[in-house]
């Protein structure tokens, strides 16, 4: 079998304290847990982690880990030397208790020092720890000005209380600004009771966002069709164009055509790179309602001979 590092998956070297553990432990876990992450392999990521984390964490079993010496490299081939007892007689691994409270694999590694019972956990409520409520899905739609701003909101839904019973609970959330649709908000210990009186589960609320009369969100950017005069876009001229942040002032090129798309840098969702604005320009031609005003398209015919369809024609 291969020789797993434990100190290189957590990001850590061999003197790392116990509060750095922890503080390495917990930024890998909100990065690769498999119900919110986007990162390939985020389970098996996940796992490594966690076994990481479950043996450096314990002095005792830190300890025995450390026996085999610094060496050795991840993926090397690896088997115990004989005799090796340095899991051996070890007890309580289960009252250390997982982060998730399922039943979690640990590797074929980890249990060659181990012990294979203990390389394949599930607490229930024999251990001295009970095994954690379920986590809960959710849905919420929110504005897009909300999604681009942000900010706390207070919202009610309805769940199932643990006797199976409907109840409308109240929840305040915070939204961080440019949260995108299909992204998750992770709120510890909201989910359902655990077991027993034990610890909840979390819930996860996945963002939809309401459709806009004006805007359109592709990934971080926002795309706005914007209606224009023709003679601004023969002319030339600076408009005022809204934005989810405000309007701003747009600077139309003369000559430009229906159709073409303009870009407001930094102007979309905000993030890391923040998105852009892209503005369709859309001409829109002024009715000819009176003589006057037909008298008016008649000259402009005249004096401006133009036909769009030349490069079609036959």
């Amino acid at each position: 079998m291969e020789y797993r590092d434990y100190y290189k998956i957590l990001g850590v070297d061999r003197q790392a304290k116990t509060d750095e553990l922890k503080r390495a432990y917990r930024k890998l876990a909100r990065k690769f847990h498999p119900d919110v992450s986007k990162e390939p392999q985020a389970e098996e990521r996940f796992k490594e982690i966690q076994e990481a984390y479950e043996v450096l964490k314990d002095s005792k079993k830190r300890a025995a880990y450390d026996q085999l010496g610094s060496d050795w490299k991840s993926g090397q081939e690896f088997r115990p030397p004989p005799g090796w007892q340095g899991f051996g007689g070890f007890e309580g691994f289960e009252q250390g208790g997982f982060h998730d409270g399922e039943s979690v694999d640990f590797s074929d590694f980890f249990a060659s020092l181990f012990g294979r019972q203990h390389a394949n956990a599930h607490f229930d409520g024999r251990h001295a720890r009970s095994r954690r409520g379920q986590d809960e899905q959710a849905r919420i739609a929110i504005s897009m000005e909300e999604a681009f701003k942000g900010g706390s909101r207070t919202l009610q839904l309805q769940t199932q209380g643990q006797r199976g019973a409907p109840q409308i609970r109240t929840l305040k959330i915070t939204l961080p600004a440019g949260i995108l649709p299909g992204q998750k908000l992770r709120l510890a210990r909201q989910g359902s009771p655990g077991p027993g009186g034990s610890e909840p589960g979390d819930l996860y609320l996945e963002i939809q966002i309401i459709p806009h009369p004006l805007f359109t969100l592709e990934g971080r950017d926002i795309f706005l069709t914007l209606p224009v005069t023709p003679w601004e876009c023969a002319l030339g001229q600076k408009v005022p164009v809204p934005t989810l942040g405000g309007p701003v002032d747009l600077k139309i090129a003369a000559g430009s055509q229906s159709g073409q798309k303009l870009r407001l840098k930094g102007r979309g969702f905000p993030g890391n790179p923040a998105g852009d604005q892209y503005v369709i320009l859309k001409m829109m031609t002024p009715p000819a309602e009176n003589k006057s005003q037909q008298a008016f398209y008649e000259k402009m015919a005249a004096e401006l001979p133009f036909n769009p369809r030349e490069k079609i024609s036959h």
